[in-house]
C-alpha cells in the first residue's frame, strides 16, 4: 500500500440523478455529485469557464498604472528589463512578457537570475547590472512582492519598477510604480488563483487593450498553460480557460522550441494534457533553472532557429536526466540520516554539498514519504538557503512567518516556499517548526490520504463513460484527475512487465474482466498472485492496441480486501454513522419481511413465556438461520432488532457484546414499513 488511508467520498444518489437527468453521462455525473457539483449549472461552471468572458484585467489592483507605465516606455523607446524567475512558472512569464513587448516595438531585454550564485527574486547586484545596461523600467513576473529594498535600490539608480506577481503579501509592499498581485489584501479581482504567468499574461491583454486581449489570450495561452500546470495552481475558473486554450495551441505548437521539447520528450504521437504536461514537459524546463541554467530554457523557448531549438530541446532532456541522478543521491542521503536520527512534526536537514536546485524536489518526496512538512537548507558557510515543502494542509507562510525572528528572509505560498537562514540558528528552527508543526496536528498523527471520488461497479467501466470523464480535463488542484475504486476484485493473474518496475495485472469482479498496470510497483509486499482479493484504487483511462479500444485501470494503490465480517463490521459502522449509503450496500442491509417474521418468532421461542431475555447478535442470527433455513447475516439482525424497537415491539439495552431484549406487546398492529429506517434503506436502494 502506498497510502495509509482511503478517504472514500460518499455518493451523492440525488445530484448524480439529478445530472443524469440532464443528460450528463452515469460515471460522469456520479463524480461530479461526489465532489459537491449536483446541477446542470454548477457543471458547465466548472467544466467550461470558457463559456463566460474573462474578467477584466483591469479589476486588479494597479494593472491600469502597469499598463499606463509600460505604454510610455514604449513610445519613448525606453529600454525595458523582464526580470523573472527560475522555476517554470518564472520562465514561462519572462518569455511571454518578452516576446510580446518586443512584438509591440520595444526595447526589451529579459534577466533570470542564477540559482546557484544570485537566489530568488529581484537583488541589488542584478539591478545594478540593468542600470548599467540602460535600463529605465524593470518589470518584474513571477517575483518581487518582498522586493521593498531592490525596488528602494533601483529607484535611487535612476529606474523605475513594475512588480508582477502571485506569491503571498507580506504587510508591507514596494514602493514600486505599481504592484500586482492578486494576493494583495486590497487587491479586488475575482479569481485569486492564477500563476505568474496568469498575472503576466493578464499584464499583456491589458497593455493590448480591450479590442486585442482575446488575440494575446491565444497567442500566449501555450505558455501560459505550461507555467500555470507546472507551479500546481488551482485548474478552475479562469485557469481552465487558460490552460484549455493552451492545450488546443499545443496540438500545433507554433513555437519551435516548444513544439521541439514536445518531440524530444516522446509526446509527439498523442495530444498533451495536463497531467503529460505536469509530468513530462514542465521538469525538463524545470531542470535547466533547478541546475543553475535556466536561460537555456529561455533561449528554447524564444528562439525562431530550429537547428537550435533541437540542440536546446535535447541539452534540457540531459539535463533533467543529471537532476534526476542528483536528487536520488540526495534523498538516499535523507533517509538514511533520518533511520539514524528521527525526527518529529517536521522534518529539517541541512548539509553542505547539496545541490541548491534539487532539494525543493527531495523536500517534496520526503514530506510524502514521512507525512510531515520537510525543510532541506543547503550550507554555504554560516548561511544556508532553505526550500521546503507541505503536508497535510500546514500553510509553510504562515509556518515561516511565526519563525520570522529566526530567518534572514523568507517567501512563497502555502504549499511550497523558500527562506535564508544562519547556520547558527538552525537548531533552534528545527524545533520551534517541530513544535508547531505538533500544535497543529493537535494531537492528530498526520497519515498519508488517498483521496477517492467512490466506489465504482464494474459494469460501469464502459469506454463510452470512462472517456466522458475526459471532459474533466485540464485536470490540476481544485480539480483532480478522477480516482475510482473497485473493492472485493479477483487477481487471476499479475506479471512483472517493463524490466521488472511495473506490475500489469488481470482482474475479474461480479463476472467483469479487466485489465490494470500499477507503475513502479511489484507487489511484493502484498504477496499477490492468482486468486488474491484485492481493493483497487485507480485511474480509469482507454487503451487502444491495434484498433482496438478498452477500458484500463491505472492502478494508484492496492490493498487488500476485507474479509466478510469486516465488511460487514465496516457497513453496520457506516450505517450506524448515518453515512450514505450506495444501493448495493442498503441490499446488505435490508430485511425481508419473512426476515422480521423469522426474527419475532425465534425471540418468542427464546422467551418461553419471559418478556425479558438476554443474548448477542450472532447467537440470534444464527439461531434465525436454522429456524428459517437461509444464511446467517447479523447486520441484517441488528436492522431487524432496532426497526422493531423503533415501532415499539421490543426494548434494547446493550452491555457489550451482549443485549437486553424486552418483549412489548402493543394493544394496535404495528406497521413495519412506516419505519423510518426502512423507508431510509429503501431511497437508498433506489438511488
Amino acid at each position: 500500500m502506498r497510502y495509509q488511508k482511503w478517504n472514500i467520498a460518499p455518493p451523492c444518489p440525488d445530484g448524480r440523478r439529478s445530472l443524469e437527468d440532464a443528460g450528463v453521462p452515469s460515471l460522469l455525473a456520479a463524480v461530479l455529485s461526489a465532489r459537491g457539483v449536483s446541477s446542470l449549472e454548477q457543471a458547465r461552471a466548472l467544466l467550461a469557464p470558457w463559456e463566460e468572458p474573462m474578467p477584466d484585467p483591469l479589476l486588479m489592483k494597479d494593472m491600469e498604472l502597469a499598463a499606463q507605465r509600460i505604454r510610455l516606455a514604449l513610445e519613448r523607446r525606453e529600454r525595458i528589463a523582464v526580470y523573472g524567475d527560475y522555476d517554470v512558472d518564472g520562465i514561462t512569464s519572462t518569455c511571454l512578457l518578452t516576446d510580446f513587448l518586443t512584438r509591440m516595438g520595444g526595447n526589451v531585454v529579459h534577466y533570470i537570475p542564477n540559482r546557484m550564485e544570485e537566489g530568488y527574486g529581484l537583488n541589488k547586484g542584478a539591478v545594478s547590472k540593468l542600470a548599467g545596461l540602460g535600463v529605465k523600467l524593470i518589470v518584474t513576473v513571477d517575483c518581487g512582492i518582498t522586493a521593498i529594498q531592490e525596488t528602494a535600490w533601483a529607484g535611487e539608480l535612476g529606474m523605475d519598477v513594475v512588480i508582477t506577481d502571485h506569491h503571498e503579501c507580506k504587510d508591507e509592499l514596494p514602493q514600486a510604480v505599481a504592484v500586482v498581485d492578486p494576493h494583495r489584501p486590497d487587491c479586488p479581482y475575482p479569481f485569486k488563483g492564477l500563476a505568474g504567468v496568469g498575472v503576466a499574461l493578464k499584464l499583456a491583454m491589458a497593455v493590448a487593450g480591450a479590442d486585442r486581449g482575446g488575440q494575446v489570450l491565444r497567442e500566449y495561452a501555450d505558455l501560459a498553460a505550461v507555467g500555470t500546470v507546472a507551479d500546481v495552481m488551482p485548474m478552475t475558473g479562469e485557469n481552465r480557460t487558460i490552460v484549455q486554450t493552451g492545450l488546443e495551441a499545443l496540438t500545433q505548437p507554433h513555437r519551435m522550441g516548444l513544439a521541439q521539447l514536445i518531440r524530444e520528450s516522446a509526446l509527439g504521437d498523442r495530444p498533451l494534457t495536463a497531467t503529460s504536461i505536469g509530468y513530462t514537459l514542465a521538469p525538463r524546463i524545470n531542470a535547466a533553472g533547478r541546475m543553475g541554467r535556466a536561460e537555456l530554457a529561455a533561449e528554447l523557448l524564444l528562439t525562431r532557429d530550429p537547428i537550435r531549438a533541437v540542440v536546446l530541446a535535447q541539452e534540457l532532456c540531459a539535463l533533467n536526466r543529471e537532476r534526476q541522478s542528483i536528487e536520488g543521491e540526495i534523498f538516499q542521503e535523507c533517509i538514511q540520516r533520518l533511520e539514524r536520527e528521527p525526527q518529529q512534526g517536521a522534518i529539517l536537514l541541512a548539509a553542505p554539498h547539496w545541490h541548491q536546485g534539487v532539494v525543493g524536489i527531495v523536500a517534496s518526496r520526503l514530506a510524502e514519504k514521512y507525512t510531515c512538512p520537510a525543510f532541506m537548507v543547503c550550507l554555504e558557510g554560516e548561511r544556508g538557503k532553505g526550500s521546503c515543502r507541505s503536508w497535510g494542509g500546514i500553510n509553510l507562510f504562515q509556518l515561516l512567518s511565526q519563525c520570522a525572528d529566526l530567518l534572514e528572509g523568507f517567501g512563497g505560498h502555502a504549499l511550497a516556499a523558500g527562506f535564508t537562514v544562519e547556520k547558527k540558528n538552525i537548531p533552534a528552527l528545527g524545533q520551534r517548526l517541530s513544535q508547531l508543526v505538533l500544535e497543529a496536528q493537535a494531537g492528530q498523527e498526520m497519515v498519508s490520504c488517498l483521496e477517492v471520488d467512490g466506489v465504482v461497479q464494474p459494469r460501469e467501466l464502459t469506454v463510452e463513460q470512462v472517456q466522458a470523464l475526459d471532459l474533466l480535463e485540464p485536470c490540476g488542484t481544485g480539480n483532480p484527475r478522477p480516482v475510482l475504486a473497485l473493492t472485493g476484485a479477483h487477481v487471476l493473474s499479475a506479471a512483472q512487465v517493463g524490466r521488472g518496475r511495473h506490475l500489469k495485472l488481470r482482474l475479474e469482479a461480479r463476472r467483469v474482466t479487466l485489465d490494470a498496470i500499477f507503475f513502479s510497483a511489484d507487489g511484493g509486499e502484498l504477496g499477490l498472485g492468482p486468486g488474491s482479493r484485492i481493493d483497487v484504487a485507480f485511474y480509469p483511462q482507454i487503451n487502444e492496441f491495434r484498433g482496438v479500444r478498452s477500458v484500463q485501470m491505472q492502478v494508484v494503490d492496492l490493498r487488500r480486501a476485507l474479509s466478510r465480517a469486516e465488511m460487514e463490521r465496516t457497513l453496520l459502522d457506516k450505517y450506524h454513522r448515518r453515512e450514505p449509503l450506495s444501493p448495493e450496500e442498503a441490499r446488505m442491509l435490508l430485511p425481508q419481511r419473512a426476515e422480521f417474521a423469522a426474527h419475532w418468532r425465534y425471540l418468542q421461542r427464546q422467551c418461553a413465556g419471559q418478556d425479558v431475555l438476554e443474548d448477542t447478535v450472532a447467537h440470534i442470527a444464527r439461531g434465525v438461520a436454522r429456524l428459517s433455513g437461509g444464511r446467517e447475516l447479523p447486520n441484517r439482525t441488528v436492522v431487524c432488532l432496532e426497526v422493531l424497537e423503533e415501532r415499539g415491539l421490543l426494548s434494547l439495552t446493550a452491555t457489550g457484546e451482549r443485549l437486553r431484549i424486552t418483549i412489548r406487546r402493543p394493544a394496535q398492529k404495528v406497521d413495519l414499513e412506516a419505519s423510518a429506517i426502512l423507508q431510509a434503506l429503501n431511497r437508498a436502494l433506489e438511488s
